[in-house]
């Protein structure tokens, strides 16, 4: 069915004609956009759309790798946190503490992929002698998700010139310095994904596979 259909994806090659990273889906429907790629490879160029958002104790964006996606598009959504100095908020998987939490609300006009944290740093707490992961300075926290290829929903797009997605979603946090953790805050987020139809006009005759 598929024979002859080109395979979207993208092959990083260094200098000397090396392959050093591939990035292919499974279906041919789905596909990293160009900017999802760049993100992964070099992180602070991936923001196509990025909004401060009000936040206690830290400065806080929502951002979106790409602000126009088509059916089968990869993109990136995250949030950017900066932490003043002697702030920390506490990464997952620490016991007995409150740590800080991405959720992107699940979508039948999305397939959502794993989370990603960035490395955390273990702190000392002198006062309770306790070592605890952490997270201090500027960080992202990224998902990926993929606008959904069913049929039913890009015949919808066909039908309706396109639309737009506004994907919701929360950072919850517990942000403490050396001597005060303060209550903990959940901050609502909103991400907008502009999602054309497909084009399905066809090549012209004389470069159609034959």
């Amino acid at each position: 069915m598929n024979q002859g259909m080109a395979w979207p994806g993208y092959f990083v090659i260094d200098k000397q004609g090396i392959v050093r990273e591939k990035f292919f889906e499974s279906k041919y429907q789905q596909r990293f956009s160009p900017n999802n790629v760049i993100g992964k490879l070099f992180p602070a160029l991936s923001a196509e759309v990025s909004s401060k958002i009000d936040a206690p104790h830290l400065g806080l964006a929502a951002w979106q790798s790409d602000r126009n996606a088509s059916p089968g598009t990869r993109v990136t959504l995250g949030v950017e946190v900066h932490l003043p100095a002697g702030v920390h908020v506490y990464s997952p998987g620490v016991q007995g503490y409150k740590p800080i939490e991405l959720a992107i609300s699940p979508a039948p006009e999305i397939e959502l992929a794993a989370l990603n944290y960035p490395r955390a740093k273990i702190l000392y707490l002198p006062a309770i002698k306790e070592r605890v992961p952490v997270f201090e300075g500027t960080f992202r926290i990224t998902q990926d998700l993929q606008v959904s290829s069913a049929p039913e929903f890009s015949k919808a797009l066909q039908g309706a010139g396109g639309q737009t997605l506004v994907i919701k979603g929360q950072l919850q946090y517990q942000a403490c310095d050396r001597t005060i953790c303060y209550v903990p805050v959940t901050i609502p987020l909103e991400w907008q994904l502009a999602v054309a139809p497909l084009d399905l006009q066809r090549a012209p005759d004389p470069i159609r596979h034959k």
